[in-house]
């Protein structure tokens, strides 16, 4: 690992611990003392919606001033677990074994209750276009997150406590999500119990949640729900690779982050279950999110068509993207690139990194989940991959 790398790992490092994995989110803006007092607009959509969105878009930070205090999000934790489980596995210092044991407690303190598994929401009522989400409401993205974190965990401590949780989480997805069911029999899950929303990669993250816990106890009924799942996404790639977000009217973008949340899920899949059937969507998939998402310069786009806004969590996902379809080396330079052009463009000297950089102006904003959570998982797994004898090299045919 170069030193550029070596050092933003460790400023990132130390400023995490150092506040105690706490902090703001671009969507908690609902939890602001200030809006729960004006009744009048706290219970309409349309004024949750826009002061979601007043503050996940604006460049200075609003919370301090209306009372939105920093938390700890169960999602970060998950990111976070597994981030000190690449650490652990790299550098074997009890101090990271430590923070993981610490990560589990909270993970498990954080359990939503009522459901029928263990599963986890944020920190903060969400209201979207799609729905509105109450806090700690739990959905299947934040459970599946977190239950492959406990999994990463139980990799490394071998206590059945860990695979009994993300086995439970798997009950969560089977019985209590919602299902949108084709003429052929195959489905997305919904994101949460409240809605019937279809999102292609909250659905995927289910499958390979689904897919993995199958890989350790062998049950027909998860290795079935993880293939009808994946095969209604796949249905909706488009034929120049892409995916949507979803398929609601207003779900019809592309971006950068989410489209490789689909490739590792279903790379994922694959290796969890030994069925190469979809391998022909990941090499298109992976083959549009390489010439789309990326300049020549290094700077990683959000979405297909503009630049703006570089958000933290596109570079961020190439990393993992490049290293979980095992093509890494042969994509190295340009995982260097922009993981270099991210480092001097995104990280503040106090080891943070910034959320967005816009068109006209910046937000700087520390958020705990979006961008430290996702970086420090980022460059734990760059320094893992870079100490690791090369794997056998998938290959992609891309143009």
């Amino acid at each position: 690992m170069s030193e550029i790398h070596q050092q933003a790992l460790q400023r990132l490092k130390t400023y995490c611990e150092k506040e105690g994995f706490r902090g703001y989110d671009p969507y908690d803006g609902l939890n602001s003392r200030l809006f729960q007092a004006l009744p009048w607009i706290r219970d309409q959509k349309f004024f949750r919606l826009a002061w979601i969105q007043a503050f996940k878009r604006s460049p200075f930070n609003l919370r301090s001033v209306t009372g939105v205090k920093k938390e700890t999000n169960p999602k970060a934790l998950g990111i976070f677990l597994t981030a000190y489980c690449q650490l652990y596995q790299q550098h074997r210092e009890p101090a990271d074994l430590g923070k993981i044991r610490f990560f589990i407690r909270e993970i498990l303190h954080f359990t939503s209750k009522g459901y029928s598994g263990a599963c986890w929401g944020y920190n903060f009522d969400w209201q979207a276009r799609a729905f509105f989400q109450p806090r700690f409401t739990p959905t299947i993205v934040a459970s599946s997150f977190i239950a492959n974190a406990l999994l990463d965990a139980y990799e490394i401590t071998n206590e059945n406590i860990l695979l009994e949780t993300a086995r439970g989480t798997c009950d969560f997805i089977l019985k209590d999500l919602n299902r949108n069911v084709d003429d052929e029999g195959d489905f997305a899950f919904s994101y949460s119990k409240l809605d019937t929303s279809i999102v292609f990669n909250a659905s995927l993250l289910g499958s390979r949640l689904l897919a993995r816990v199958y890989s350790y106890t062998r049950e027909p009924e998860l290795l079935e729900a993880a293939t009808r799942s994946v095969a209604f996404c796949c249905k909706y790639q488009q034929e120049d690779g892409s995916w949507s977000y979803g398929t609601y009217s207003f779900h019809q973008w592309i971006d950068s982050f989410h489209t490789g949340y689909n490739l590792e899920c279903l790379q994922d899949y694959a290796d969890f279950t030994g069925n190469t059937s979809y391998q022909t969507y990941v090499e298109k998939g992976l083959d549009y999110y390489l010439n789309n998402f990326f300049t020549s310069d290094g700077i990683p786009k959000y979405y297909n068509n503009s630049v703006y806004p570089i958000d933290i969590h596109a570079p961020a996902q190439l990393i993992i993207t490049l290293i979980k379809l095992r093509c890494f080396e042969s994509n190295k330079a340009l995982a260097d690139r922009v993981l270099n052009w991210t480092i001097n463009n995104m990280q503040d000297k106090q080891g943070y990194f910034y959320f967005q950089i816009n068109r006209y102006f910046s937000s700087r904003i520390p958020y705990m989940r979006w961008s430290q959570a996702w970086m420090l998982y980022t460059l734990a797994l760059y320094d893992r991959k870079l100490s690791l004898q090369p794997e056998k090299t998938i290959v992609y045919e891309t143009h």
